[in-house]
């Protein structure tokens, strides 16, 4: 991968900022009424997925994707052995830290308990993770260093801090990692998987039959060990791995089509003979659901990659090239504005909140988020795990 030219990358820097994009709108959309059940996630118990149930897969896949730039760049700048798998794990715990305290603030606190409104935790927690995770100058080493102590002992001040349940005895917890957390465990368990299959498509390929086959297995078996509760993360893993396997079919065959379509109808076809024993399931992250986004995932690169790269067709890219460059910062946008517009007790105007006016604003907004994150990128206030 090191060979890799990086004009062949624009593809996946577009992926990853037409999901967050995506992401964005699929939000902002699910708050408005009167919405096609299709532009909605499908309720737990339907077998069936719809468009924003693979939002999260591509998550999953454009991390799986990067996942072979990323450990060649590492390598390139000397990064070996246990200072390549510090960087890994550092990325993953941190993803793992973020997840679960944007997961603690959905639901279950207790603000009487915390003496204090969720929103402002949140607030605070948002300023402590851009103090840690922000990209500082080089010439301020010294300051970033004071701002990420300071805002890693805030986050540890404010773990503790936390309370739960109704009568505030719930102390900070994982739950389910959250989104961020969930993509966290993926990484690093693909990341390791890419380390021990020596960058080969069909060992990779082998991996993702033993993710399904082992949630398949769990499931079967049932029961709460420790070994079963891990099916959905292996589930959430295949996905990544399809992601890295995609990535080694585009950039490092001169040919990559070929496989990738029938890379996709594998995985299309392994997901019809799954349905009936596991049906179509986000909530339940079913390997059906799994192997159907991965391949959508595929031909939709696969469609990017042909107009970015083959036809340069890039005008459009730079709606998104700000939540590529800045994917985090982005992607956090949205829920800070949340906490900030709660805490100040703030709302949008009633009539967005249904028809075509929400259609119109959900579009609008994440084109909003999209022009903030460059003002930002612009002040140079972005963050990298």
């Amino acid at each position: 991968m090191a060979a890799t030219k990086s004009a062949r990358v624009l593809a996946i820097d577009a992926f990853r900022g037409l999901t967050i994009l995506v992401m964005i709108f699929v939000n902002t959309l699910a708050g408005v009424r009167g919405m096609p059940a299709w532009m909605d996630h499908a309720p737990a118990g339907v077998d069936g997925m719809t468009f924003p149930d693979v939002v999260f897969p591509a998550f999953l896949f454009i991390v799986g994707m990067a996942i072979p730039f990323a450990m060649a760049q590492r390598e390139a700048a000397g990064d070996t052995g246990w200072r390549l798998w510090r960087h890994v794990l550092f990325r993953a715990v941190g993803m793992l830290v973020l997840g679960m305290f944007m997961v603690n603030a959905e639901e279950g606190y207790n603000e009487q308990a915390m003496g204090m409104s969720i929103h402002a935790w949140s607030l605070m927690f948002y300023a402590c993770a851009i103090a840690v995770w922000a990209v500082y100058p080089d010439r301020y080493s010294s300051a970033a260093r004071a701002a990420r102590v300071l805002g890693a002992a805030g986050l540890v001040l404010l773990a503790f801090k936390f309370r739960g349940g109704a009568d505030g005895a719930v102390r900070f917890t994982p739950q389910w990692w959250g989104i961020l957390g969930l993509i966290g465990w993926a990484y690093l368990f693909a990341s390791a998987a890419y380390r021990l299959c020596r960058g080969r498509a069909l060992p990779l390929l082998g991996l993702v039959a033993a993710c399904t086959a082992y949630f398949c297995l769990a499931r079967s078996v049932g029961g709460n060990a420790l070994w079963t509760a891990q099916a959905e993360n292996a589930v959430h893993t295949s996905i990544t791995l399809c992601g890295t396997t995609t990535a080694l079919l585009f950039f490092r065959r001169q040919s990559p089509f070929a496989p990738a379509f029938l890379l996709a109808a594998g995985l299309a076809v392994t997901a019809v003979m799954l349905r009936p024993w596991f049906r179509i399931s986000k909530i339940d992250a079913t390997p059906s659901w799994a192997l159907y986004s991965a391949a959508i995932c595929v031909l939709l690169f696969a469609a990017l990659y042909w107009l970015v790269d083959m036809r340069q067709w890039r005008g459009w890219t730079r709606l998104v090239q700000p939540a590529a460059a800045s994917p985090l910062m982005t992607y956090l946008i949205p829920y800070i504005v949340y906490a900030l517009m709660q805490y100040l007790h703030w709302s949008f105007p009633a009539v967005l909140g249904a028809g075509w006016p929400g259609l119109i604003w959900a579009l609008s907004y994440a084109v909003l988020v999209m022009a903030l994150a460059a003002l930002l990128l612009r002040c140079r206030i972005r963050l990298q795990l």
